[in-house]
């Protein structure tokens, strides 16, 4: 039986296929990535870098590693394909070089060294990282320097160490290309995130930076809204096939860049716009009748009004309740932008409201309805463009 156009091109080390074309040799994780948020969370961050480095031109969610990044280089046709391993489930303990050998039932190219180092087989150039919530032991921290740092000389002692340790576990071994060890740990970053609250945060920051450098500046709650919109369009490039849906796992910075422009847009044109607008345009979006949406602009002009009325109740509940709501509505769409609510935007609407009634229902007895003015500040959150009800399509 002949070989195939790209075994052939794999056999031959002067044609070797791109990252964005050749199939990944094997697609276990869209179809077994179910929760993975923290992974989710750390493509989130690679996708906010490309908004601001343009030398970062893609961002595979799930294909030939559990992301790709694939980089320009000083303007050159030179591309350096990243391969990432994200490791959100591991042990409590520091990571060592057994850990980073380890194989599975010790089976040759099953540990995590070898599965990374076999992803040296594309035309472009390759690089290494490993995402790990735990840090690492002290013959692996070089690996934690930047790449060019010093402490992480080929002729350096650590470097050579942790060379000799490599060669001896895995006697020869050499890439698709030729390359031996010294090209991995040359080119591999272990980049140690503590935890995927951490990682949000700092999303968030960066975002809030990245609108301030183009004047035009996020409120902490709108920036909230842009990264649930960045998460589920990760999810859904690592969720798609790569044979039907390639575009949708590959992420390109013409894409982004329009998304965040487009969004932007719609933020600071949502600024001028009369109140209402907005909370009209958000439940017109999920396909809402419009007596519900003429009854949703009541409630919110009848709650804007309780607000000013400084005798309606005291500060203190007013702004707990209003903190109430926004904590249930942001809970609730978080899980619908996950995934973990199979349902339309209308059905949507529908549970934030059942979710108003039931935080009504649990105050305390004899204390008076307060359902008006939690619907009413939902509707407002919506009017200021920090909830949608239609399912996010990126």
């Amino acid at each position: 039986m002949g070989m195939s156009e790209t075994e052939a091109d794999l056999d031959n080390p002067q044609v070797l296929p791109s990252v964005d074309d050749v199939k990944p040799s094997e697609e276990g994780g869209p179809i077994a990535r179910a929760g993975f948020t923290y992974q989710d969370a750390i493509a989130v961050g690679f996708l906010i870098e490309m908004l601001e480095i343009p030398s970062l031109l893609k961002v595979h969610c799930e294909t030939h590693d559990d992301i790709v990044l694939v980089r320009a280089i000083d303007g050159s046709a030179t591309r350096v394909a990243e391969f990432v391993q994200v490791k959100a489930s591991e042990p409590d303990k520091l990571w060592s070089v057994a850990d980073l050998c380890a194989r599975k039932k010790t089976k040759a190219g099953t540990s995590i060294f070898e599965i990374s180092f076999a992803r040296d087989k594309h035309c472009e150039e390759s690089s290494f990282r490993l995402v790990t919530l735990r840090p690492v032991v002290s013959d692996l921290e070089m690996l934690t320097f930047s790449r060019d740092a010093p402490g992480r000389e080929t002729n350096g002692e650590r470097f050579k160490v942790l060379k000799l340790d490599l060669d001896r576990r895995f006697p020869g071994l050499k890439s698709l290309k030729s390359n031996e060890t010294t090209y991995w740990i040359e080119s591999c970053y272990w980049d140690v995130r503590h935890n995927e609250a951490s990682v949000r945060n700092d999303s968030l920051l960066r975002l809030m930076r990245l609108s301030s450098k183009e004047g035009r500046p996020l409120l902490p709650e709108q920036a909230d809204v842009l990264l649930d919109e960045l998460r589920a369009w990760a999810k859904a490039a690592g969720n798609a096939k790569w044979d039907s849906d390639r575009d949708k796992k590959i992420i390109t910075r013409e894409a982004l860049c329009e998304w965040w422009e487009n969004h932007m847009r719609k933020l600071v044109e949502g600024a001028a716009m009369p109140s209402g607008g907005k909370l009209f345009d958000k439940m017109t979006e999920a396909e809402l009748p419009t007596e519900l949406v003429g009854l949703a602009r009541a409630m919110r002009r009848d709650y804007a009004a309780t607000v000013r009325r400084s005798s309606y109740m005291e500060p203190e509940e007013e702004e707990r309740l209003q903190n109430r709501v926004k904590s249930e509505v942001m809970s609730l769409r978080a899980r619908f932008v996950a995934g973990q609510l199979d349902i339309d935007g209308p059905a949507f609407y529908a549970l934030c409201l059942d979710r108003m009634d039931a935080v009504n229902a649990e105050r305390p007895a004899g204390h008076e309805d307060r359902s008006a003015f939690l619907k009413g500040c939902m509707y407002d959150i919506a009017d200021r463009c920090l909830l949608r009800f239609a399912r996010p399509t990126r």
